[in-house]
Formats: C-alpha cells, sequence, structure tokens
C-alpha cells in the first residue's frame, strides 16, 4: 500500500510452534504467501518444538520467536531473516525463561513481551527486543498476565487484550510509543476471555478473535478502532468457535487466524478476514499439522 512516495511490499505471514494434542510439540515454521494464499513449510523451523512461543516481526527484515515450553520452558530468540527465510539463533536471551504470554512490535524499533508465565511460575517483568542491536532489556511491566492476545497499531501503541491474571480479565491495556508508558482503555473485551488472538491492520484497527470464556470457546472477534480505542464487534465470526490460534495480518488487505482448539479438536484451518468490510472466508490453504498455541508473525513490508 501506498505510504508517501514508498510503496509498502507486503509478503507473507508465518505460523510457528504448536501442540498437536497428542503427537508432540512442533518446531516447523508455515509460511502463507499474500499473494496467492498458498501455504509452504520454511525449510529450517524452531530450533525445537514448543508451545506457548511468542512471535513479533520486524516488518520488512525478520521475524522473531521468543520462548516456549516443552521439555522445558526456554529463554531463546529464534531469527527468521526476509526474504530468504533463515533460521538463527541471538545471541540474547530474553530476561527469563517464558512460554503462553504473546507480543506486539513497532517495526523499525523493537518487540515487546509484556508477560507470560515462567520455567516456575508469573512472570511480572517486560521484556523488550531492540531490533538494531538485538539486545534484551525490561520495560514498563504490566504485572502478571498469562494468555492474553497482542497487536500493534505500528509506530503508535502496542496492546495487550484478555488473558489471565489467576481469573479472566476483559481489559485492554495499550504501550503508547516509544516512552512505553501503560494506559488501561475504558472499552473492553466483549466478555472475559483467556487464550484468543489478536492482529492489526495498522492505523485502521486491531482486532481479537477467538477463546475461552466462562461460557466456553468464543467464535466471536472484537474490533479496536484506532486512534479512538473504541471496542465493537464483528458481525463475521470464526469458523468453528475455539481456543488457542494464533493470528497474523496483511495490513490493509487482511488479518488471518490459523490452527487453536475447538469442541471436534484441534484445527489446521485458516480463517480470513478481509479488511475494511470485515468479512470473513476461509483459505482452502491449510497448516501443516492440526495444533494449537503455536505463535505467528507478518513480514508486511518496511512501515
Amino acid at each position: 500500500m501506498p505510504l508517501g512516495d514508498v510503496t509498502r511490499q507486503s509478503v507473507a505471514g508465518y505460523y510457528a510452534g504448536g501442540d498437536t494434542s497428542g503427537s508432540g510439540y512442533l518446531d516447523t515454521i508455515d509460511k502463507i504467501t499474500f499473494a496467492t494464499q498458498a501455504k509452504s513449510t520454511l525449510a529450517t523451523g524452531m530450533t525445537s518444538g514448543k508451545y506457548g512461543p511468542m512471535g513479533f516481526a520486524n516488518s520488512g527484515t525478520a521475524g522473531y520467536v521468543a520462548g516456549g515450553a516443552g521439555g522445558g520452558t526456554v529463554a531463546r530468540i529464534d531469527k527468521v531473516t526476509f526474504p530468504a527465510d533463515s533460521k538463527s539463533t541471538l545471541t540474547a536471551t530474553l530476561t527469563v525463561a517464558r512460554h503462553s504470554g504473546a507480543a506486539f512490535s513497532n517495526a523499525g524499533v523493537a518487540g515487546y513481551i509484556p508477560s507470560s508465565y515462567t520455567n516456575v511460575g508469573q512472570a511480572t517483568t517486560a521484556d523488550k527486543v531492540t531490533f538494531s542491536t538485538e539486545t534484551v532489556a525490561t520495560t514498563t511491566s504490566i504485572g502478571f498476565l498469562a494468555y492474553f492476545a497482542g497487536f500493534a497499531n505500528n509506530g503508535v501503541a502496542g496492546y495487550v487484550a484478555g488473558g489471565t491474571t489467576g481469573s479472566r480479565t476483559s481489559s485492554i491495556s495499550k504501550y503508547t510509543f516509544p516512552a512505553d508508558t501503560v494506559t488501561t482503555l475504558s472499552d473492553t473485551l466483549t466478555t472475559a476471555r483467556t487464550n484468543p488472538t489478536g492482529f492489526a491492520n495498522s492505523s485502521v484497527a486491531g482486532y481479537v478473535a477467538g477463546g475461552t470464556d466462562s461460557v466456553g470457546f468464543v467464535s466471536g472477534i472484537d474490533k479496536i478502532a484506532f486512534p479512538a480505542d473504541t471496542k465493537s464487534t464483528l458481525s463475521a465470526t470464526l469458523t468453528t468457535a475455539r481456543d488457542a490460534p494464533a493470528g497474523f495480518a496483511d495490513s490493509g488487505v487482511a488479518g488471518y487466524i490459523a490452527g487453536g482448539f475447538d469442541s471436534g479438536g484441534v484445527l489446521s484451518g485458516i480463517d480470513k478476514i478481509a479488511f475494511p468490510a470485515d468479512t470473513k472466508t476461509t483459505l482452502s490453504a491449510t497448516l501443516s499439522s492440526a495444533n494449537y498455541t503455536g505463535t505467528a508473525f507478518s513480514n508486511e513490508g518496511v512501515f
């Protein structure tokens, strides 16, 4: 899409890791090419199979998969360099081994992991990965939160929605860039829920899809309109109500919700929400393996 006299070249979304619920934890990274909606699988996956890793991207440059659990919780950060999609591992690690949080990024600047579980309990610190140096430091904390959704309005703010603090929450927190100041929105999710996923149409709106609330699995999709941060709920819903999918987006075009767990078991399907009408279709392409608790990120080009 045009940004001034520069055209942003959006490329693909990526889905990494996850739990197959019976066949183990995945190290694979699937790639959904936006132009063709076709799925391929990278030749080199994550360093090891993990559930609950946290993915984010320096769009146009690289994607990152941090932490995760399964055979031990890790602090490792794997990197997928665009456009070759080659995998390496950062020298820097998270400040604590962690899993089952979510991440967002300010492209060109930094990726954020606001909270999570650790290998010994609850994480109350927030990690920030500075892209230019690929170093990790702590930033403003929201305290303990896990199983939440994350998304960002690039260059403006990151958002954290839903999850559990010990009980389910409907709260939405906002990290304003570059100071990383945290506020709480007056609007909330339609219901308190764990394990939703998030994605954003940057400069327009963020979306929170799926999860589990007090009634059961959720099919609804909430929308947070920028810059007013007002919440509405789409008339479109996920193909089935589901827990623990992963979301990614092609800003200006569509958001995608992949995998998850519904009343019939683990899922490989990928739903698509087309912008700006917010209509839902389902891709013919599917993930390599039905799974849930994976993570996702996008190469949307340079913002």
